[in-house]
């Protein structure tokens, strides 16, 4: 689980480094699917595991500013690498005892779900996944090559 969590910030990182390519105004424009544009999508990648890992499995106290306090590029990395400095830790120190732990969520509609920490880790990394791939089709619809989704080749499992 460690690699993929390692595979997702070094493509989003990518990702990061793609937007410095494109527009600001490209960055920002309204797209079908997703959460909308591509820095939201961004923001909203990294907002979800940081409220996922640290507000709910650790149940620390923290704050996901608004997108509008944070809406751009440079803006969204710091976001982004605050966001980082905090869970990494956590997911380094990852063991199987917490596997099965339980967390109670909170539901948009108010109601309590309990979810088990090992299916909200792998639900962490799968709504990044989905939402990189949103960021490949964006990406050709402005004509630019995407970040590649490969896991392969990245160094990950270098011996």
């Amino acid at each position: 689980m460690l690699k993929l969590f390692e595979y997702n910030w070094q493509v989003r990182k990518d990702w990061f480094d793609w937007c410095d390519t494109v527009s600001e105004e490209e960055l920002l424009k309204r797209r079908t699917g997703g959460v909308g544009s591509i820095l939201h999508t961004l923001y909203h990648i990294v907002a979800v595991e940081y409220g996922w890992i640290c507000g709910g499995i650790q149940e620390k106290e923290i704050y996901i500013p608004p997108f509008e306090e944070v809406g751009s590029l440079q803006k969204i990395k710091d976001f982004s690498n605050s966001c980082y400095l905090e869970l990494a830790p956590f997911v380094y120190n990852w063991n199987g005892s917490l596997e099965n732990r339980i967390m109670i969520d909170i539901t948009d509609e108010g109601e309590r779900e309990a979810h088990k920490y090992g299916e909200v880790m792998r639900h962490v990394i799968a709504h990044e996944i989905h939402h990189i791939g949103q960021l490949a089709i964006w990406s050709r619809e402005i004509g630019k090559k995407p970040v590649t989704a490969n896991l392969i080749g990245r160094g990950l499992f270098d011996i």
